[in-house]
């Protein structure tokens, strides 16, 4: 079994305790790797008594200034949303995810994102998930706390992953695009649709967040990747191309 490619990233948490009862429940579960992106609390006695004795999670815990910084260098990214949008995300069930999860063989990296106690991811942070995953709950009372969310989380994954065959390592981690290079992509568009006045910088509206759907949909490949910013690249050149240079005159053919 290999979960050691799975982060667990906490943004913004305020209370000690969660973090504490996360660190818990990932230990439980085999999962080691804990992410605190701006925690608005100390890590120390009240998170140490929570753990329970999971003290090496709370020992190797890694901080990050941003949620964009914090996956990185993942492929996958999914974050738990309880939150009706305006714009709805892909979304997938807990089992889903974990089975996503057994597909990479642990040849990848994961992030399974959880917001702050009481509101959650922001739009412009779950702009950069590409899924979001929902855990089904009593719908009179469906508040669930985050350290909660973690431990089913860890759950389907520990579950799912701990029943798959060791099987040969595949191309995932030589193709995969990880999130930095994605959201390199997404500013390289937006700036190539504004300078050719496709996207309104004063009135954008909602077409980014549309595109990032879109394109997060589609799991691209590195190569993939590569082959649209080599037409975005071309667009630019074009954009830019001076229609009096030598190249486009009729003498010069």
């Amino acid at each position: 079994m290999n979960l050691e490619n799975i982060d667990i990233v906490m943004v913004g948490t305020t209370h000690p305790g969660n973090i504490g009862a996360a660190a818990r429940a990932m230990h439980n579960m085999c999962i080691s790797n804990l992410v605190l992106v701006n925690p608005q609390c100390p890590i120390g006695e009240i998170a140490y008594a929570r753990a329970s004795g999971a003290n090496v999670i709370l020992d190797s815990l890694r901080k990050a200034g941003s949620l964009q910084e914090a996956v990185q260098d993942s492929i996958l990214v999914v974050a738990t949303s309880a939150r009706d949008r305006s714009l709805p995300w892909p979304e997938l069930s807990p089992g889903l995810v974990a089975k996503k999860i057994a597909e990479l063989n642990g040849q990848s990296r994961v992030a399974l994102v959880f917001g702050r106690e009481h509101s959650g991811l922001t739009n412009e942070e779950l702009q950069i998930c590409h899924y979001t995953v929902n855990i089904p709950t009593n719908p009179d009372f469906s508040s669930l706390n985050v350290a909660s969310a973690i431990q089913v989380m860890c759950y389907e994954i520990f579950k799912t992953v701990g029943n798959q065959p060791e099987t040969r390592q595949t191309e995932i981690q030589e193709c995969a695009v990880t999130s930095q290079q994605l959201e390199g992509f997404f500013r390289h568009l937006e700036q190539v649709m504004i300078t050719t006045e496709f996207l309104d910088r004063e009135n954008p509206g909602l077409l980014m967040q549309r595109l990032r759907r879109l394109y997060h949909r589609l799991e691209m490949s590195k190569n993939e990747v590569d082959i649209l910013r080599g037409i975005l690249s071309s667009v630019e050149k074009y954009k830019n191309q001076d229609p009096s240079s030598p190249g486009d005159s009729e003498d010069s053919r």
